[in-house]
């Protein structure tokens, strides 16, 4: 009987997905449900900006574009604050503001109606949220960190960048021990970036799944506190992404500037000495 009971209540659970499931191919390459609606979110996307671009004025305007306008001088300022030089922050705005939008509104439009389960496709769900699935959090993750680890060494160069993993002469055995330490944990940033963003958004996920089956009929009520929550959880997830990826890049530089600035305080006092002695 128990055994019976435990299979109905299996059977009749809420249909939980964890990765993304193949919905037809573009040659050899297979295209997920994940991937179709990140392809719909970044379309939306592009969309929305370019519209609220084209309608952008000096004079402040109301609706969605005073909310984007001020989206974007917020990531502006966050981004530009992280470097000592705001100068040199100002070049990566566009990138990381975009990569903010892009993650926001695939965070969102993940809760939209008809995304998951309402709407099937050859026995699968149609649409996942992209940014529910590892292997896109994961390529988001690679791309940003080859974007700021090339952004480094452009702007500091090869051996620069490199030394801000060491404390001291590398010459050191125990200095080279920890800066190569550093030098290898600084690669396991993709992974910290992608699972953080994924586990965050899936289990916002099955958490909604699981209260909208225990609300049944009144579904939308059991369920309305937990959107809620996600929609502010998708907001700082997408924030802290950026600023973590913005902070990557901004350690490596801070510390190039603060040595050029330290050769050029060192310098006039030896000549300052040379003056003296002569």
């Amino acid at each position: 009987m128990l055994s019976s009971l435990t299979k109905l209540v299996a059977s009749s659970g809420p249909a939980i997905h964890t990765s993304a499931d193949p919905l037809f191919k573009i040659g050899s390459y297979t295209i997920t449900n994940s991937i179709l609606y990140g392809w719909i979110c970044a379309i939306i996307m592009i969309v929305v900006l370019i519209t609220v671009a084209i309608k952008v004025t000096l004079k402040p305007k109301g609706g969605l574009i005073q909310y984007v306008e001020a989206g974007v001088d917020f990531m502006t300022n966050t981004i530009e604050g992280s470097f000592d030089d705001r100068s040199r922050g100002k070049k990566y705005v566009p990138y990381f503001t975009t990569l903010f939008f892009f993650i926001l509104i695939n965070n969102w439009l993940g809760l939209m109606p008809g995304v998951g389960e309402s709407i099937v496709y050859h026995g699968q769900p149609l649409l996942r949220p992209f940014t529910g699935d590892i292997n896109a959090t994961f390529g988001a993750g690679i791309v940003t960190m080859i974007y700021v680890y090339y952004s480094s060494v452009h702007e500091v160069g090869f051996k620069e960048y490199f030394s801000h993993f060491f404390v001291g002469n590398p010459l050191n055995p125990l200095y080279l021990f920890i800066g190569t330490l550093e030098a290898l944990l600084d690669l396991t940033r993709v992974i910290s970036l992608s699972i953080r963003l994924f586990l965050n958004i899936t289990i916002g996920e099955i958490v909604i799944a699981v209260f909208s089956y225990l609300g049944g009929v009144v579904a939308p009520i059991t369920a309305a506190p937990f959107y809620a929550i996600e929609l502010f959880v998708g907001a700082l997830q997408a924030y802290i992404f950026v600023v973590l990826s913005v902070n990557y890049l901004a350690i490596s530089v801070n510390h190039a500037t603060e040595h050029e600035n330290l050769t050029d305080d060192i310098v006039p006092e030896t000549m300052l000495l040379e003056t003296d002695k002569a």
